[in-house]
């Protein structure tokens, strides 16, 4: 692992976030990466999306919403998506995210981090349990809902 950094997704990074790529089978796990940036248009206040680079090379992508208001307590403070090039998953790109997408939770007052995700075969869930997500429940749809408590 180089030198990695968070920076605020720009329109210098969006390409390149757009472009990253995924191993096989993931794709049935997330939606296009353009779905989340839309969410900066329509919550500015309370997403939070940041690219990970390695040097100048864009290797990861995060975006989460922090709204203490929200109805839904699992929506209150949320990672909601998180994406690693396949090329460097495995190297502690998405550890370093998650932690920079906690240290943005604390910084805002929030007192845990909660992720939505699909459970099966090369999904997410093995990397959420590793970097600290508990499972709490699941959605109406199935899904899990877990938790980071800070």
């Amino acid at each position: 692992m180089g030198d990695l950094r968070l920076v605020e997704l720009s329109a210098a990074t969006i390409v390149a976030v757009n472009n990253m790529s995924l191993k096989p089978g993931q794709e049935e796990y997330l939606s296009p990466v353009s779905y989340g940036i839309a969410a900066t248009v329509v919550n500015p206040q309370t997403t939070w999306q940041r690219v990970v680079l390695d040097g100048e090379e864009v290797v990861g992508f995060v975006s989460g919403n922090f709204d203490p208001d929200d109805p839904v307590e699992h929506f209150r403070s949320v990672l909601w998506r998180i994406n690693v090039d396949a090329d460097d998953q495995g190297r502690g790109v998405g550890r370093f995210a998650v932690k920079g997408l906690i240290e943005e939770a604390r910084n805002r007052g929030m007192d845990h981090v909660c992720v939505i995700y699909e459970a099966g075969e090369g999904g997410p869930q093995q990397f959420f349990e590793r970097v600290g997500f508990t499972p709490v429940g699941e959605t109406e749809y199935g899904e899990v809902i877990a938790e980071i408590r800070l």
